[in-house]
């Protein structure tokens, strides 16, 4: 179970609603037009461990922990005639070198971790715009329940940013955690920053498969600092991390256009990711834009 009790950290907070929600469409990645034929799991992806299914060999060069026994036979078999004195030598019935060894190719079933962080404050637009964040957010899990992907959430808010949601599967645990978000209070964007990146590290570890994906819903315009650094020069910093560690992120600008000046969109490139821009925004909308992201995976 999760603790959301610093979801009120300031006096005033509102509670906001979930918006509309709607039977999403299946996330469809170039993997599954390729590979996915039956229900659970929706990637396939190649693995150096010794499970999976074997897929085709390689020469293994150095790498001789998973030798892939008929593809090496094979490739020494054309020079058996020009071994003669080898296997002569040897008493042996069939001649290798190390030149011949193939290994292993495999691929595994494997989830998508897509974690969600959300900027709470006020800086993030008015509270229809989170309540329609909630919509899509729900809608995504119930996709992501259904292909048995990881979902988590993530809000920053105030002074620090707080685990709302753990990465689970579960809609029921995702309900719960959506119905006491409030909004208000300033931006701490690095704390946020901070927590996902030390969150995905985690699940990779425990899940070294997993597929993650970031979708951060923020203006860019942090005004808390975790350092004597400036906030926007921390957060840039930070960003910087998920471009050098090759973690796949969205950024979903909720600042109003005319209100908006850019930084959202530099914090994307920092962080080697795209950042869309949605003016009136519907949960339909928000889903299909990460819908779409993820299916360029």
């Amino acid at each position: 179970m999760f603790d959301n009790r610093d979801a009120y950290w300031w006096e005033g907070g509102k509670k906001v609603a979930s918006g509309e929600q709607f039977a999403p469409r299946k996330l469809q990645t170039n993997l599954d037009k390729l590979t996915r034929k039956h229900a659970g799991r929706r990637s396939r992806t190649r693995t150096d461990r010794k499970r999976g299914h074997y897929i085709q060999a390689r020469p293994a060069g150095n790498k001789t922990d998973d030798i892939a026994f008929d593809a090496t036979l094979r490739a020494a078999a054309p020079f058996q005639k020009q071994r003669a004195d080898q296997l002569k030598a040897s008493g042996m019935a069939y001649a290798l070198r190390k030149s011949d060894l193939y290994r292993k190719i495999r691929v595994r079933r494997t989830a998508n971790l897509i974690l969600f962080v959300v900027d709470a404050s006020w800086s993030m637009a008015v509270s229809e715009r989170m309540s329609a964040t909630k919509g899509a957010i729900m809608s995504l899990l119930t996709d992501a329940y259904q292909r048995r992907d990881r979902v988590g959430l993530i809000v920053f808010q105030k002074d620090r940013a707080s685990m709302i949601l753990p990465p689970t599967n579960s809609v029921t645990l995702a309900t719960k955690a959506l119905a006491n978000i409030p909004v208000g209070g300033k931006t701490p964007l690095s704390a946020g920053l901070v927590l996902a990146y030390e969150t995905i590290k985690r699940e990779k570890t425990l899940h070294p498969d997993i597929v993650p994906l970031m979708i951060l819903l923020t203006d860019g315009a942090g005004n808390v600092s975790m350092s004597q650094l400036p906030p926007q020069e921390e957060g840039n910093r930070i960003a910087d991390q998920f471009k050098n560690e090759h973690i796949k992120t969205v950024t979903i600008n909720m600042e109003h256009v005319a209100f908006d000046q850019g930084l959202a969109a530099k914090l994307a490139e920092r962080m080697g990711g795209p950042c869309y821009s949605l003016g009136q925004l519907r949960a339909e909308i928000l889903y299909e834009t990460v819908k779409k992201e993820i299916g360029d995976r």
